[in-house]
């Protein structure tokens, strides 16, 4: 078990294009000090470290992966806790961390099931309470001494047997009321109260929650390794488990949601939307729209990591030709979107949307078209590359786009309006003089084009 400092490393944490650092251990899961991986996490570590960085052999997981497999499954809060702690730490990988040794860990048969049901575990009760189960009124028998629905100890006034309570029924703590009349509280040492159980109360949602926010964590550092990418990305309960987590983002864990999102975003080169109504087996009811209108919500939010990271997705998602169908309802909102985050002051806002576009731009002839006729498009396009963005790629991006839109000849006398300043860049800038020449090229020298060039430049 090593740690490595970040200091020679050149500071992997900076960088507009690199990926966002790996969350730590989920907080407040450190209750299992026996094992080594918590007893390991809960050591101070220097502020001058990323976090924990394990070499981790093949044994290690030909030994403990039945075990965190069934310590998952199992429900127990203790082995929970520890399977939760190992996983977070073997699934963290550094940058430049290279684990030839190491096992993929969505490879361990059942392990990424048993990690969806930990979230599915949580989202069952995270429902709003006007969607519980009301308890159901029984009027059968009132009058007889064992009415036969479970109220046999009240009727027969029983004082000291336990009352296991429903689900959401909320009857640990209620009073039951003896045939004298008088009331006394019922026994609270029921089996729920153990310390190695889940309880029912606000402390046992918390904790459940807090062990779904851990699994969904674990489940997004999986995506960045290559080799579980495949296994994740044609696993329709893991797709669907994320999807409807970002589709709930309104009342849902705002880091469940962003990692659930990151997981999507990292999937998205080999994401195929049919996988939704294929013949799969389905855990949770998901469709194509359904999915795609999860992305829109999360473009539409103001959060700025959850709309950067949903324009990055649009733009892998479009790449695949077999998405442009569930996509292609929503280019006018997706454009309109999209031109406005260029117009924002982060610069990571602006990539993001830059990049979506350039993929857009080169999907077919309407979207180039959409994309030059929506207000203030190609002013911002031509800001990016005047500021200019501090990312060199960013500008290319962004004259390669205005180059696509002026391929169309429906778009020519939009750009037209644009001449001295396409002008102007050419003969300043020598980094996409080229590019802005054959746009030039475009404008003015097709036949079709020499009455509005004339006019442009004339004023005719």
């Amino acid at each position: 078990m090593q740690k490595r400092e970040q200091g020679k490393s050149g500071g992997s944490a900076g960088g507009g294009a690199a990926p966002p650092a790996k969350r730590g251990r989920p907080f407040g899961s450190g209750n299992n000090s026996s094992s080594a991986a918590a007893s390991a996490a809960d050591s101070a570590a220097p502020s001058t470290l990323l976090g924990p960085s394990l070499h981790v052999h093949n044994s290690f997981a030909d030994q403990n992966n039945k075990r965190i497999v069934l310590a998952l499954q199992s429900g127990l809060k203790n082995e929970l806790t520890w399977a939760l702690n190992t996983l977070t730490l073997l699934s963290f990988k550094e940058k430049d961390d290279m684990r030839k040794d190491a096992t993929p860990l969505a490879k361990i048969p059942g392990l990424l099931d048993a990690l969806l049901q930990v979230i599915d575990d949580w989202r069952d009760i995270a429902l709003p309470k006007e969607f519980a189960k009301t308890t159901r009124i029984r009027t059968l028998g009132a009058n007889s001494v064992v009415s036969g629905f479970g109220s046999e100890y009240q009727a027969l006034g029983s004082t000291g047997t336990p009352h296991r309570p429903g689900v959401g029924s909320g009857s640990a703590g209620i009073e039951s009321t003896q045939q004298n009349g008088m009331t006394k509280s019922r026994f609270s040492e029921l089996w729920l109260d153990e310390d190695s159980l889940f309880n029912l109360d606000d402390e046992g949602r918390a904790e459940k929650q807090q062990c779904a926010v851990a699994a969904s964590n674990i489940i997004r550092n999986f995506s960045f390794m290559p080799d579980n990418e495949v296994i994740m990305a044609q696993h329709r309960h893991c797709l669907e488990t994320a999807f409807q987590c970002i589709e709930d983002h309104l009342v849902e864990d705002e880091e469940l949601v962003t990692n659930a999102l990151e997981t999507i975003v990292n999937l998205a080169p080999l994401l195929d939307l049919r996988i939704f109504s294929s013949s799969k087996p389905s855990f949770i009811k998901i469709t194509e729209k359904r999915a795609v209108q999860a992305i829109m919500g999360m473009l539409e939010s103001a959060v700025k990591a959850w709309h950067c990271a949903a324009a990055e997705l649009l733009g892998r998602l479009i790449i695949n030709p077999d998405n442009e169908p569930f996509l292609l309802p929503f280019f006018p909102q997706i454009h309109k979107r999209l031109i406005d985050l260029i117009s924002m002051p982060a610069l990571d806002a602006q990539a993001a949307a830059i990049g979506a576009l350039y993929n857009l731009a080169e999907v077919n002839m309407d979207c180039r078209l959409k994309i030059a006729n929506e207000r203030w498009a190609i002013d911002r396009l031509l800001k990016v590359i005047k500021m200019p963005h501090p990312v060199p790629e960013v500008c290319r991006k962004s004259a390669m786009i205005l180059e696509s839109l002026v391929s169309e000849p429906q778009n020519r006398s939009l750009l037209l309006a644009y001449e001295n300043a396409f002008a102007e860049i050419v003969f300043t800038d020598g980094r996409y003089s080229d590019t802005f020449a054959r746009i030039l090229y475009e404008l003015t020298s097709r036949p079709s084009n020499k009455v509005a060039a004339a006019r442009g430049i004339w004023g005719m």
